[in-house]
């Protein structure tokens, strides 16, 4: 049972966000352009492990 909440409200904005940062803001950056790809790379890695996470979130315990 994946949450879709996590997944389609957190982890594809994050993902979306990271990558606009890193290809369209950072090149507009000037001397910040290395710092804007750092945090936009980071969000959408960020973004990445919380689409996977809410694929496998569960709310009732998985008993072997």
């Amino acid at each position: 049972m994946a949450s879709k909440a996590i997944t389609v409200g957190v982890g594809i904005p994050m993902i979306v966000v990271g990558v606009l940062m890193a290809w369209l803001w950072a090149p507009t950056g000037g001397q910040f352009q290395n710092q804007v790809e750092l945090v936009g790379s980071t969000i959408g890695i960020l973004g990445v492990v919380f689409f996977i996470s809410g694929l496998f979130y569960s709310k009732e315990p998985v008993i072997q």
